[in-house]
């Protein structure tokens, strides 16, 4: 048995906390804020309450493994009540026209054919291209640790599975080769922000998500996405894991060239035989690790991938009720104005997107909002917080910039059709500012680096540091973020562990 340090009590964190217990070590979760959940955030204000993370579960199977291996498969469905979301999205696009991106294949495409005579064919091809490419890719990759490039080169031995993952081909080059309609090219660009990418730069192989939605649904849990962490919080402990709130660690000890324990905020050092880091990549080598050579290289890497995009967030109280779908997004004229002003260009800095896209996450639940009221979630991406450089992003800090910015996205709401201002009773924002406070990921990255760039999957940091006995898990390092990518880390990480420890 060993003694296991897991810094950070997002669901990663959990996950393999729980996990670890579960085989008989001694693990601790430390977290600095109040509660467990990290970017799986919780506002309870008003009689309302808002998840302020994510807002759908997909592969649920991910989850159910997870309740098996930890001995309560009989639990799952009671712990989270999952409740199958048809349609997944409700998409309007630029020139008023809908569209009903349901769980259901044949339905699916029998919308998108209504919008224009011949989208099913190519949408059809699209998503078979998806699912060969998800075939190929989800167990060497997503269910496997990463080994930097030489996954890759390791896949061109099968050389029909690397022509269909097409790793020179970015996702908006490849739905154009299948899909006329620019509506579907917006349709499916958007899964790059699934990533915090841009579909412009992203990989080809983001072009499995949307199959994965057709294949195993989108689900919402009753009473909001935060109870998976409360839950796996609870099972955590019950395992004889310890999990302590309010408890910031600000280092990281090394001895020997090995990872060796933490250093709290309170000035004590506590000695691990592992150390598992739940936490934005960039944070944990630049400020939880003493400057070595070692360290300093890695720090170097992790640098040159492009940071994610972060979000800005409107929390609605919202009176009466509106017949809307539990997700709404609303396109703009120009999306690819969007990732311009996103990332920025050769001739001009990134800076706040001036006509985004808009998301709306309004459950059908009446335990999250008061009888005859709803709570809306409206979310549209946003560049990173840069008070200190603003050649790379926004002071999302600035007096009164959060403020004009809520108001502009009501009035964009508005003149998409989706019209709730002279019914707010509750109005709150979070800003990419208010997610790197909480989250210490830097300017509020919310999957630590993008997928932008052919390789960048590839330089993606690994589970498995290379300082002995450290390890990475959660959405900034492999296989990347979302709630059933992070759950896999935590399997990936568990199991390098357990192997660790037998060595």
């Amino acid at each position: 048995m060993s003694r296991i340090a897991v810094v950070g009590a997002g669901v990663g964190g959990l996950a393999v906390g729980a996990r670890l217990a579960r085989v008989g070590h001694a693990v601790t979760i430390f977290e600095q804020s109040p509660t467990v959940g990290g970017k799986l955030g919780l506002l309870e204000v008003e009689g309302f309450r808002f998840d302020t993370g994510p807002s759908i579960l997909t592969m649920p199977d991910v989850f159910r493994e997870l309740w098996s291996f930890l001995g309560v498969p009989e639990t799952f469905d009671r712990d989270l009540s999952l409740k199958r979301l048809d349609p997944i999205a409700r998409y309007r696009f630029a020139d008023g026209t809908w569209l009903d991106a349901t769980a259901n294949a044949k339905a699916f495409l029998d919308a998108v054919e209504h919008l224009r005579p011949g989208n099913a064919k190519e949408m059809s091809g699209f998503l078979t291209r998806g699912e060969k490419i998800w075939d190929a890719t989800h167990q060497p990759f997503l269910e496997s640790p990463l080994n930097g490039l030489r996954s890759l080169l390791a896949l061109s031995g099968r050389f029909h599975d690397l022509r269909t993952i097409a790793p020179g081909r970015t996702l908006r080059r490849l739905a154009r080769s299948y899909l006329t309609d620019q509506r579907l090219v917006d349709f499916v660009s958007r899964y790059a922000t699934y990533t915090g990418s841009d579909p412009r730069k992203s990989p080809a192989a983001l072009a499995s998500i949307p199959f994965v939605e057709r294949e195993f649904g989108g689900w919402y849990v009753d009473g909001g996405l935060r109870r998976v962490a409360d839950r796996l919080a609870e099972l955590c402990i019950g395992l004889g894991g310890v999990i302590r709130c309010d408890t910031g660690v600000v280092g990281i000890t090394i001895d020997t060239g090995r990872a060796s324990g933490i250093r709290l905020a309170t000035g004590e050092v506590e000695p691990y035989d592992f150390v598992v880091a739940n936490a934005d990549a960039r944070h944990l080598y630049e400020d939880l690790l003493p400057q070595t050579k070692t360290v300093a290289k890695i720090l170097r890497t992790v640098k040159r991938a492009e940071p994610s995009l972060s979000g800005f967030v409107l929390l609605l109280g919202v009176k009466g009720a509106t017949q809307i779908a539990h997700h709404t997004v609303l396109f703009p004229e120009n999306y690819d104005a969007e990732f311009d002003d996103l990332f920025g260009t050769k001739a001009q800095r990134p800076q706040i997107v001036r006509d985004p896209t808009i998301y709306l996450s309004v459950p059908d639940d009446p335990v999250v909002a008061p009888k005859g009221h709803q709570a809306w979630f409206v979310l549209v991406n946003a560049p990173r917080h840069t008070p200190n450089d603003s050649t790379a992003g926004v002071d999302w800090a600035a007096s009164g910039t959060a403020e004009r910015y809520g108001d502009r996205i009501l009035e964009l709401m508005a003149a998409r059709g989706v019209d709730v201002r002279d019914r707010i009773v509750y109005r709150s924002h979070r800003t990419p500012a208010d997610i790197e406070r909480d989250s210490r990921s830097v300017g509020g990255s919310i999957y630590g680096t993008s997928s932008n760039g052919m390789r960048a999957a590839f330089l993606r940091p690994a589970n498995k540091s290379p300082i002995p006995g450290l390890f990475l898990v959660g959405g900034s390092s492999h296989p990347g973020g979302g709630l059933p990518l992070v759950t896999l880390s935590a399997q990936i990480v568990a199991d390098l562990i357990e192997a660790s420890d037998r060595s």
